[in-house]
């Protein structure tokens, strides 16, 4: 059967080099990046720039738009440029493509300040909840508290891709990561990954059951993490819209007396 062809931006970042490895089988993957991707079809150019970047779109089947200045602490024009209008440049260009199906990469982070204003969820976050049958209320993606600029321009993508389905006729899917690591399990930096980790296994897994979504599926934002025994994000609409069935778990052993050098509020972002 023939592979689907799948352009990714931004693929020679983390998330993107998991993506190739774990998926590369299965579908025809084109990079678009600033740098060229080893080991696979590579098309160079700045998406802020859209004159530099459309050709790359033409006979894809689908694009994973990834590409983004991904720091927290990121100044306004680097997010401006990189972020908002090259999240717009992105989906026109599939749009002029002609490519009804877009997958774009949000954040756990749009609902940030949801965590510092909460006293179970940052206790999580902090590394003080050990007990895995502590009942914990998941949040569900219809809520939003960004915890900064970075956060911000995902939720413009997020409308945007709204705007897009409705007015053209596409179909996205947002998906608001965890945490990905290379290595795959190194998940004792921080406790906060214990929540928020998302395994190289699942990570493939709801990438390719948005790729072979149907073409109904217009439009949806999910959270993509494992089944972390204390994850505090709702999965089950992940679960009824792509039948993505996490089977990753970070655990939940935790070193009460260890120090941690930043808070996971000021954490890179994924």
């Amino acid at each position: 059967m023939k592979k689907l062809k799948v352009l990714v931006t931004g693929m020679c970042g983390k998330i993107g080099t998991v993506i190739g490895e774990t998926l590369s089988k299965e579908f025809e993957f084109t990079s678009l990046d600033l740098t060229t991707k080893q080991g696979f079809k590579s098309f160079t150019g700045d998406i802020s720039k859209i004159e530099e970047i459309q050709s790359a779109f033409e006979s894809q089947d689908a694009v994973i738009h990834l590409g983004a200045d991904p720091r927290g602490e990121a100044p306004w024009e680097s997010i401006l440029q990189n972020n908002i209008v090259g999240t717009r440049n992105v989906f026109e260009a599939s749009r002029i493509a002609g490519i009804k199906k877009v997958i774009f990469a949000t954040t756990n982070h749009v609902v940030g300040y949801l965590y510092q204003k909460n006293d179970l969820y940052k206790s999580i976050l902090e590394g003080k909840v050990k007990e895995s049958n502590t009942k914990i209320p998941l949040i569900n993606n219809d809520i939003s508290r960004p915890d900064c600029l970075y956060a911000v321009s995902k939720l413009f993508g997020e409308s945007l891709a709204s705007l897009y389905q409705d007015k053209y006729d596409m179909s996205f899917i947002c998906i608001r990561f965890g945490g990905i690591q290379i290595p795959d399990r190194e998940v004792n930096d921080h406790p906060a990954k214990r929540a928020m980790w998302l395994s190289h296994n699942d990570l493939g897994q709801i990438i390719k059951s948005s790729l072979n979504a149907p073409s109904s599926l217009d439009y949806k934002i999910i959270y993509g993490i494992s089944n972390n025994r204390l994850k505090i994000h709702d999965l089950e609409s992940a679960k009824e819209s792509i039948g993505y069935v996490p089977v990753d778990d970070a655990g939940i052993e935790i070193e009460s007396n260890q120090k941690y050098e930043k808070s996971y509020f000021k954490l890179a972002h994924p």
